[in-house]
């Protein structure tokens, strides 16, 4: 509707948009909660017979369990406060319909995604995402950055897209069906792996590690943050980063029997937390920061799914929609009220201009960093205990991992927040309710999400999340891992206060020129950017040039050739058609016109001319008569 008829309604778009998306959450919520109250009875399912070719059929149909119910209540819940929120964040641009229509149609996306009972609609819901993902990362399409920035996040998702759809190819070929339940019952009756099946699903997990940004397709994120903020929390948070994650939790039946793609899994999920987490603390572009913390915290979800942590991956998912939804609002808050400034070098004592701003980001950065007893907290432990257990190098990449995130999370909120505004010019505002409401609601979720599961309400998530066809997995708990998790937070935490506070102690810049290699690295981002430049698209537009210069020489030249041999030929034969045939034709035609010509004057009428010419006649044949006779 609102891309047929958007324009005409104007200002009205944002209104639809939200009743639209508030009605999705009034219809899932109560689905949501009935399916993980009553986990005995937890499947709701309903399908159709879509497509029959011989004895084989495909049936299409949702399925609502309890994994695709917490995501329906984390992408209504944040989804509809984003859209509020973006009423007043893009009021008064002229593309305002058309921004609700898009953001609209990524929601439908993403809760297609959740429901779906197979993967092709999976998959249908995959793209639509992508497609609504490259229409709003380059929403600001004037901008050069913008479009390529939108260019670039298409490419580099399609090439996951691309191992998803031969995944699937090659477990219809193996299995015989893309439906989960059914998927489910054949990974039941072939509890052992085999080389298709693995190869199946790290195919599969390739489309993980585009759309959820993993090392090493991990480099179109950041640069996401050229769209609007509201796409960057929706992005980021409730919808496209979590569906990369969401597919390794739906077909988690088939990963946990497959101990190579666990393990391909697992570290592919902790190396892109730490490199992450490595990265954010050099970078001066607030959602920059928030874009590296994003791709790390997607790590540590991957890693615990790898690690068998079915119910701590989708733990941390929610948890993580909470704070980093707000996150990013909270920082389009400050952008807007800072006139569209991103670079947190010129902010600075912004507490007391943007009160309610920082009061709802400060909760997020204490969630975010894992301190207790905020929804951070409790969702990463379970991730670092269950590391701890199954594989001690990963436990402790994810440990230096929650320290650097505290660190550059504190950091961030130090230099936008605290101390003295360090560009004088800029008069900061706070955000008017419309948007600061969003924030207020999304800090007690980002507060208090995390308590069902934890300790104090009995592992309720946990139990909640249970499915039939999953493997239990129970680990002791551990004192150790959660006090140094603590303790290492609080040690970020301290290293940002001692180098960001308002009384630093250790010279941030300094300390740079001390390890100049490590930060330009991090700087750098690694010169991944660099690496893929040098490595595939600098060859790839050599092979380009290379290709068009032999189209253009030696195909369209043989094309060329051809046409000219043809018309040299065709010349040739006009020529000979002309002189030659037509000549000769012309020529018996002059000599018939020519003894006509003669004869004609032979016809005269007159009886006397015509004796003349028989008596001429007559003469002339007694004379040869003669002639021969003599």
């Amino acid at each position: 509707m609102l891309i047929l008829f958007g324009r005409r309604i104007g200002r009205a778009s944002g209104l639809v948009a939200v009743a639209a998306s508030t009605a999705a959450g009034v219809i899932a919520l109560p689905l949501a909660w009935r399916v993980l109250d009553t986990p005995e009875a937890a499947t709701l399912t309903w399908s159709f017979e879509w497509l029959r070719w011989g004895d084989q059929t495909m049936r299409m149909g949702v399925l609502v369990d309890p994994p695709a119910a917490l995501l329906l209540f984390v992408v209504t819940v944040t989804g509809t406060l984003i859209q509020v929120y973006s009423t007043g964040y893009m009021a008064g641009h002229p593309r305002y319909s058309r921004f609700f229509a898009y953001v609209s149609l990524f929601m439908a996306g993403m809760l297609g995604l959740v429901v779906a009972d197979n993967l092709l609609l999976l998959f249908v819901s995959w793209e639509i995402m992508g497609l609504c993902s490259y229409f709003l990362i380059g929403f600001f399409f004037e901008k050069p950055s913008a479009a390529a920035a939108g260019l670039k996040a298409f490419i580099t998702t399609r090439i996951g897209d691309v191992g998803l759809m031969l995944g699937m190819i090659l477990l219809w070929w193996t299995a015989g069906t893309l439906r989960f339940e059914e998927l489910a019952a054949f990974m039941a009756g072939h509890p052992v792996a085999t080389g298709a099946l693995t190869a199946a699903a790290l195919l599969i997990f390739v489309g993980t590690i585009g759309k959820s940004a993993q090392f090493p397709l991990h480099v179109w994120l950041p640069d996401a943050m050229e769209g609007p903020t509201p796409v960057s929390a929706l992005i980021h948070a409730a919808t496209m980063v979590a569906a990369g994650v969401y597919l390794v939790a739906r077909t988690f039946m088939l990963f946990q029997a497959l101990p190579v793609a666990c393990s391909a899994v697992a570290w592919v999920g902790g190396i892109t937390a730490l490199m992450a987490a490595c990265i954010a603390p050099a970078q001066t572009d607030i959602k920059r920061v928030l874009a590296y913390s994003t791709i790390s915290q997607l790590g540590y979800m991957v890693m615990a799914l790898g690690v068998g942590a079915y119910a701590a991956g989708l733990f941390h998912l929610m948890t993580h929609a909470f704070f980093k939804a707000l996150l990013f609002l909270g920082a389009g808050a400050v952008i807007h009220g800072f006139h569209h400034v991103q670079d947190m070098r010129q902010m600075g004592g912004l507490r007391r201009k943007m009160p309610v701003t920082f009061a709802t980001m400060a909760i997020a950065t204490l969630a975010i960093a894992g301190v207790p007893p905020l929804a951070g907290f409790w969702s990463k432990d379970e991730i670092l205990l269950s590391a701890y257990h199954a594989s001690r190098p990963l436990w402790v990449l994810g440990t230096v991992t929650a320290g650097l995130t505290a660190f550059y999370m504190f950091r961030l909120l130090l230099m936008t927040f605290f101390g003295e505004q360090r560009d004088k010019h800029i008069h900061a505002h706070e955000s008017p309710a419309v948007m600061t409401i969003p924030l207020v609601i999304l800090a007690v979720f980002a507060a208090l999400a995390g308590l069902p599961g934890s300790p104090w309400m009995g592992m309720w998530l946990q139990r909640a999340l249970h499915v039939p066809w999953l493997h239990p997995h129970e680990v002791e708990p551990s004192r150790f891992v959660m006090g140094l998790s603590v303790l290492v937070a609080g040690a970020g935490i301290g290293a940002a206060a001692l180098m960001y506070g308002p009384r630093p102690v250790i010279s941030p810049a300094r300390l740079a020129e001390r390890f100049a290699p490590v930060h330009r690295a991090s700087l750098n981002k690694f010169y991944f950017d660099e690496l893929y430049l040098a490595a595939v698209v600098n060859p790839a537009k050599r092979l380009a040039a290379a290709l068009w210069r032999t189209d253009q020489r030696l195909v369209d030249g043989a094309v060329n050739g051809a046409g000219l041999s043809a018309w040299l030929s065709a010349k040739a034969q006009g020529l000979f058609d002309k002189w030659v045939v037509d000549g000769l034709v012309n020529l018996a035609g002059a000599i018939v016109h020519a003894a006509s010509a003669v004869t004609r004057r032979a016809q005269t009428g007159l009886v006397e001319n015509y004796m003349l010419m028989a008596a001429t006649g007559v003469l002339a044949l007694a004379y040869f008569t003669w002639w021969n006779t003599g």
